[in-house]
């Protein structure tokens, strides 16, 4: 995978952010992607034809019936004090700490990280809540978070 540095992530901030600093240990665990990366990764795994969530078609897995279970709230967790991912999260994705995982804004902007770094640092990724999902390297979870605060679990079909 080709990386982004730092300087040049422009959506970087998300990880400065005076609120939510992250620990410069933990911040090299954090992986943008290049434009490039991004796109070979998210046409490998999300959709060959849609850039952003929006643009599904019948056709791309995350737009199929029977891949999505269940929804919650992410808001009310995101907004509180505690630092802990919604529960039905933490229970849909019990990953080893070194899961790699690949948070993807749409088809040029994903980050990637390890499921440790991305349940400590899990509201800085959410900065941005524009359709986002989180994969795990060789895992079928998955979680959809929507703007509107609710997200979706479920699994993607195995032919993807």
């Amino acid at each position: 995978m080709n990386y982004l540095a730092w300087p040049d992530y422009k959506q970087g901030w998300i990880f400065r952010h005076r609120e939510l600093p992250v620990a410069a240990e933990d911040l090299e665990h954090i992986k943008p992607l290049t434009a490039v990366a991004a796109l070979q990764f998210w046409r490998q795994n999300i959709s060959k034809e849609a850039t952003h969530a929006s643009h599904f078609l019948g056709d791309d897995w995350p737009a199929r019936n029977g891949v999505w279970a269940e929804q919650g709230d992410w808001q009310a967790s995101w907004d509180s004090d505690s630092n802990e991912l919604p529960e039905l999260i933490a229970a849909h994705l019990s990953w080893d700490d070194n899961t790699v995982v690949y948070f993807c804004y749409h088809s040029e902007h994903v980050v990637q990280t390890s499921w440790k770094i991305f349940r400590r640092y899990w509201k800085n990724f959410l900065f941005y809540d524009d359709e986002p999902f989180l994969l795990g390297k060789k895992r079928s979870q998955v979680v959809q978070f929507h703007s509107d605060g609710s997200f979706h679990i479920g699994t993607k079909p195995a032919d993807h």
